[in-house]
């Protein structure tokens, strides 16, 4: 039993001696693990650092041409919709003359039935009671050898003057030239 024990003493002292010889170990490889995480931390931060001005230049760059394509759809955008209300109102302008231009057709139309139920001469009949009146001037002036006096243009007077050539011209018989 006294040998028991010495035997037990010795392998349970080589049991620690190994034990704290493991910890040990372990202890320097989790410290060397340790700095190791410490140096890429420390390595990822000067990186970072080198390259973080270059990453924001880039990220910079990325920016504005995405700004400037951006620009450029919606200016075509703007541009299609410019183009498309222009059309639509230039329709519209259209479809506003042809109703405007209808509209007046049919109240010229209007007006000048009005003028023929009160028999009102019209501009083609005005017209002709003008040549007539021309046409009988001249053969007075052949006639009588004088020229009649013309004044100016009195609305009254002509009116006058053709009822009474007219009513001469229906008393006596035209003279035809042979």
């Amino acid at each position: 039993m006294a040998k028991l024990k010495k035997t037990a003493k010795k392998t349970a002292s080589a049991n620690s001696a190994n034990l704290q010889a493991q910890a040990e170990q372990l202890s320097k490889r989790l410290s060397e693990s340790a700095q190791q995480v410490w140096l890429a931390g420390v390595g990822a931060f000067g990186r970072a650092q080198a390259e973080g001005g270059k990453l924001f230049e880039s990220l910079v760059k990325e920016g504005l041409s995405l700004e400037q394509l951006t620009r450029k759809v919606a200016t075509g955008r703007v541009d299609a919709v410019r183009d498309a209300v222009e059309t639509t109102v230039g329709q519209a302008r259209e479809r506003a003359a042809d109703t405007w231009d209808r509209l007046e057709k049919v109240f010229e139309d209007r007006v000048q039935r009005a003028l023929r139920r009160l028999e009102v001469p019209s501009r083609e009949d005005l017209a002709g009671l003008i040549e007539r009146v021309d046409a009988l001037n001249a053969e007075l002036r052949k006639l009588g050898g004088a020229s009649p006096a013309r004044g100016g243009a009195k609305t009254a007077p002509a009116k006058r003057a053709v009822k009474k050539a007219a009513k001469t011209a229906k008393k006596t018989p035209r003279k035809t030239a042979a």
